[in-house]
């Protein structure tokens, strides 16, 4: 019996039917979880960026917070959703940095994935409470070495990017600090804002209005060039800790085996949404901007997220963070 028509039969078949779901989807309401506690920098990076997707996508797309544990529960709920397109995740660095930071992860963080692309790489700033003593960044870092008993420094949990942060600091200055753990950013940010807490390292897009307001003390960025929407506040190499950088990327998942049809609509939404007038302005008071439309496609968010994880991995082992 011939089995080429019968191949060829079920060939056209298989084109019939993408051709079909490339022009469904999407045919209902997309979900994209994020990692973390609402109020919080990745959640307003993510209800930008989705708020103009559901205008090129015809379907509105909604933000389910699904917190803990570093991101890791949000981002395992998303590695094991149908691959069908209508679950995503929205994370950030810390899609790199799970793979060493915690010792059984229900899902790999490259592979139990399909990369859509990349958004935008947020800068961080070092913030205190609003009456904290120190009135620079040479200061602090005098203060915060005299006092290392008593100094808090708030983050958002293990495996955050504030948390991330906090770990570099320490290892650059050569000083364990008493460390307090949230379940998020926001509530992170509130307790400094009420002087619970004495410090933090947290991403622009949730401190600068709170830096702009006079409600806490900044003392500087943690990227090479100063940020145009805080030009006063200057870079920590300025300040006299040289060479230390941090940048948190985010980038959007779909789950592995999602079809490609699906991943190339998703893409070229958000494709659209980086170029959205308001998503630009809103990013720009935030202190950030979108990446290049070369970065947000899904092979360069493979081959970044690769090359992050394979970053970080040394250097965490390195301090002999865990989280279990």
């Amino acid at each position: 019996m011939n089995l080429k028509p019968l191949r060829f039969l079920a060939g056209l078949a298989l084109v019939a039917s993408t051709a079909a779901y490339a022009q469904s989807y999407p045919a209902k309401t997309v979900t994209v979880i994020v990692p973390f506690a609402a109020g919080g920098p990745t959640d307003t990076v993510a209800r930008l960026v989705a708020q103009s997707m559901s205008k090129t996508l015809g379907q509105q797309v909604i933000i389910e917070n699904v917190g803990g544990a570093g991101g890791t529960i949000g981002a395992a709920r998303v590695a094991k959703a149908d691959p069908d397109g209508y679950t995503l995740l929205l994370h950030h660095i810390g899609q790199s940095t799970a793979p060493a930071l915690y010792r059984k992860l229900s899902y790999n963080a490259l592979d139990s994935f399909e990369p859509i692309g990349l958004i935008t790489d947020v800068p961080m700033t070092f913030v205190a409470r609003k009456d904290f003593p120190a009135k620079d960044f040479k200061e602090l870092l005098s203060y915060v070495k005299a006092n290392k008993q008593k100094v808090t420094y708030a983050n958002a949990g293990v495996g955050s990017a504030s948390h991330l942060c906090g770990m570099l600091f320490m290892s650059a200055i050569d000083t364990e600090l008493t460390t307090v753990p949230y379940k998020g950013t926001g509530p992170a940010m509130n307790d400094l804002l009420g002087g619970q807490v004495d410090f933090m390292c947290d991403q622009t897009t949730n401190t600068t209005s709170q830096i702009k307001s006079g409600k806490i003390k900044a003392y500087g960025v943690t990227t090479k060039s100063r940020v145009p929407s805080l030009p006063d506040l200057p870079t920590l190499h300025e300040a006299g800790l040289a060479n230390f950088e941090v940048a948190v990327w985010h980038g959007l998942y779909a789950p592995k085996g999602t079809p490609k049809a699906a991943v190339d609509t998703l893409s070229k939404a958000l494709q659209v949404a980086l170029k959205d007038p308001n998503v630009k302005q809103r990013f720009g008071e935030l202190g950030t901007e979108p990446v290049a439309e070369a970065r947000a496609t899904p092979d360069a968010h493979r081959s970044f997220l690769k090359a992050e994880i394979d970053k970080w991995s040394p250097i965490i082992k390195k301090a002999g963070v865990y989280a279990d």
